[in-house]
């Protein structure tokens, strides 16, 4: 199957498998997974060597969409303050440094975005 018979979906599904394949979370050292929607973005902080989802996040929380001004609108706005939340979650639980996987998404835009506010939350990766 040529590369341009596949939908947008489908490539991105292939990306995301060639990341996998190279990004595992542990305990001391999470993935933090991101999901980019056509209207929010989600992060949640992934240990995969148990299998368990330590905390997560995205532009519906509660404490994401209190921290917004209201004057402030824009999509890479509220993915950077996602970041800012999941480098909270990450300080409760005691975790200093994370593994990003971002999902088969370009590192670009909000995917970025919400990389900058982590580090700026005070996350290492």
């Amino acid at each position: 199957m040529a590369n341009k018979d596949l939908t947008r979906a489908d490539r991105r599904r292939s990306k995301k498998s060639r990341i996998r394949k190279k990004v595992f979370g542990t305990a001391s050292r999470p993935r933090l997974a991101v999901f980019r929607s056509a209207r929010n973005i989600y992060a949640q902080l992934i240990d995969d060597s148990n299998c368990a989802t330590l905390g997560g996040m995205s532009t519906l929380s509660p404490e994401v969409k209190s921290s917004l001004p209201k004057d402030v609108t824009g999509k890479i706005a509220g993915a950077e303050a996602v970041g800012k939340a999941i480098a909270e979650t990450a300080k409760k639980i005691k975790v200093e440094s994370v593994v990003f996987d971002r999902g088969g998404f370009l590192y670009h835009g909000r995917v970025k975005a919400l990389a900058d506010g982590a580090r700026k939350g005070g996350l290492i990766f």
